[in-house]
């Protein structure tokens, strides 16, 4: 699963008429439940609760921008703030892709906007939080509307109006339009009842929209980076998640729409995409006649799953097999697959050892390290069977990067129980890590069949522990890289000196070196500096459990490195 996030109908509040239209996915990761840190070198940060984007409220008599002559009508200005996981950042993309063809302008300065829309998480209380605070900043801001300009219109978007449409509707009657991660396709009617004066939602879950026919608007233009949706919803119904509830049953994206877009990216000079999906690895896209009568995977010993395996479909293997040929300089990383997915995948395992532009990453959530608790979770695995996983992963991929997801004080759990979760972080020694204390979520398994019994106090404590275990444990798994020489895609600059870049390295572990001149492996005989989008090769020097710090040796190409090595 990703690590991230109906109601009655009231009077006068208009929904959806239509059934839910067919279509195509975009990008997830949404994680298990509660308050904690995300213990990241990679984009796999991304995954957990973004802050808003820009735009502080103006002071009280500041004048507003008013329209530029000559400017072409429309429907107005849209601003989009996202919160969340990986999903949601895929999902700005398509709402904003929808909304562009309907006339819709994008604009980065809050106090210019007609529509303001929150595309939002629901997988733990304190996202949620953070929503509801920033509503009230921006009840502010639409009180202080100049009465010349057209009201300020307010939407949320996403996991939580899934979860909490009523709510959000009635409480101080400040949202004028939710919608569900299902129902971005009717932003524009929507947008035009709410223009009216009245309130309008659409919730509806869908069996089959996966966007297929919308290719996102990259919302971060230049970027060297992109994520790319492969399937939505989740069926493998854990008990302490709401994923299912908020992004509805399983369904993948056609192979043939996925591998449009990843050109697309390359041609617009991409050197990274992460395939995003609740569950990658049980990837299945029936669109294709000739492919559906393919048998259904089986699951190795110890490993279990709550539904029937589904006959038929072309499965992830093919899909990463395709996407690694369309561009040799293109990085390839996907998240977030199951453990229980893996064992009979070992076709996954094998593409990643052989291609030099798949990353030799992977995420394996587990959890928790008590069979006990990982049965109460709904995990359908053991602690050995787990176990098991990661020495076959390492046996196949010399080197691997791994990182993984934790719950601390889920229902039940003993100290005897946590304790069992110290030792597995200790004996895997993950590169990168998410940790969070349990928080109960309503419509989840969890929430109607079992107590959340665990104190706060010992669930904060708990927690601390798995944190400080990680750090050191991944402390020590990065020291080993000093001496090494590592290829690096240049980011950017470094966020703390204007003097050092960064970027990531295979294993997704962020790298920080000098901003310097340097050689070009390919013979160029005039110095370089190293650009964002750029491989370069760096010798590690100094390593923590977040970071690697190292001197730039020179700057190459995937394909070069991957010769040399």
């Amino acid at each position: 699963m990703l690590p991230w996030s109906r109601a009655l109908r009231p009077a006068g509040l208009l929904r959806s008429a239509g059934p839910p239209r067919a279509g195509a996915a975009r990008r997830a990761r949404c994680g298990p439940g509660g308050r904690g840190a995300a213990l990241s070198a990679g984009p796999d940060l991304r995954h957990f609760l973004r802050g808003a984007a820009a735009g502080q409220l103006p002071p009280e008599r500041e004048p507003e921008p008013q329209p530029q002559p000559g400017s072409a009508p429309g429907p107005g200005k849209v601003y989009l703030e996202t919160y969340g996981c990986q999903m949601n950042v895929n999902d700005t993309e398509i709402a904003w892709a929808i909304l562009q063809k309907s006339g819709y302008v994008r604009t980065r300065d809050l106090t210019e906007a007609d529509v303001v829309l929150l595309v939002t998480c629901s997988v733990r209380e304190k996202a949620e939080q953070t929503i509801w605070n920033r509503l009230r900043h921006l009840k502010v801001l639409k009180a202080r509307r100049q009465p010349a300009r057209p009201p300020l219109r307010i939407g949320i978007l996403g996991c939580m109006a899934e979860r909490l449409k009523e709510e959000i509707l009635h409480r101080e009657k400040l949202v004028d339009i939710v919608a569900g991660p299902d129902a971005y396709r009717d932003l524009p009617r929507l947008l035009a009842v709410a223009e009216s004066g009245q309130q309008a939602a659409n919730v509806l879950l869908s069996l089959d929209e996966t966007y297929a026919d919308i290719l996102p608007v990259q919302t971060s233009a230049g970027g060297t980076t992109a994520f790319v949706s492969i399937m939505r919803g989740c069926d493998n119904m854990c008990s302490y998640c709401i994923v299912p509830f908020t992004r509805g049953r399983e369904r993948s994206r056609p192979v043939a729409s996925i591998l449009q877009e990843v050109r697309m990216l390359s041609d617009q000079g991409v050197k990274e995409v992460t395939l995003l999906g609740q569950n990658v690895n049980s990837f299945r896209d029936t669109s294709e006649v000739q492919f559906q009568s393919a048998a259904a995977p089986g699951l190795s010993r110890g490993f279990s799953t709550v539904y029937k395996a589904k006959p038929g479909g072309l499965r992830f293997a093919h899909l990463l097999d395709q996407v690694s040929r369309i561009d040799p300089e293109m990085r390839i990383r996907f998240t977030s697959p199951h453990p229980k997915d893996f064992p009979d995948e070992a076709s996954v395992l094998q593409l990643i050892q052989e291609r030099h532009n798949i990353c030799k990453q992977l995420h394996l959530p587990a959890q928790s390290g008590s069979t006990r608790v990982l049965e109460t979770m709904r995990r359908g695995y053991t602690r050995e069977a787990y176990l098991e996983l990661v020495q076959h992963v390492r046996e196949s991929i010399p080197g691997v990067s791994l990182s993984s997801d934790f719950i601390a004080g889920f229902c039940g759990e003993t100290e005897e129980d946590h304790q069992q979760t110290v030792s597995l972080l200790r004996e895997v020694r993950y590169n990168v890590g998410f940790l969070f204390a349990y928080s109960m979520r309503q419509k989840t398994r969890a929430y109607h069949r079992l107590q959340d019994d665990v104190p706060a106090d010992v669930k904060k404590r708990r927690l601390e522990e798995l944190i400080t275990v990680f750090r050191e444990e991944a402390a020590r798994a990065h020291r080993a890289m000093v001496g090494q020489a590592q290829l690096v895609l240049v980011e950017g600059p470094s966020k703390r000196s204007a003097s050092e870049l960064c970027g990531r390295n295979d294993g997704n572990i962020k790298v920080i070196f000098p901003d310097t001149e340097t050689e070009d492996a390919a013979g160029c005989r005039a110095p370089v500096r190293a650009q964002p989008g750029d491989y370069v090769l760096v010798k590690v020097t100094a390593a923590s459990s977040q970071t690697l710090r190292g001197a730039l040796l020179c700057r190459t190409s995937l394909s070069r490195a991957a010769a040399a090595h």
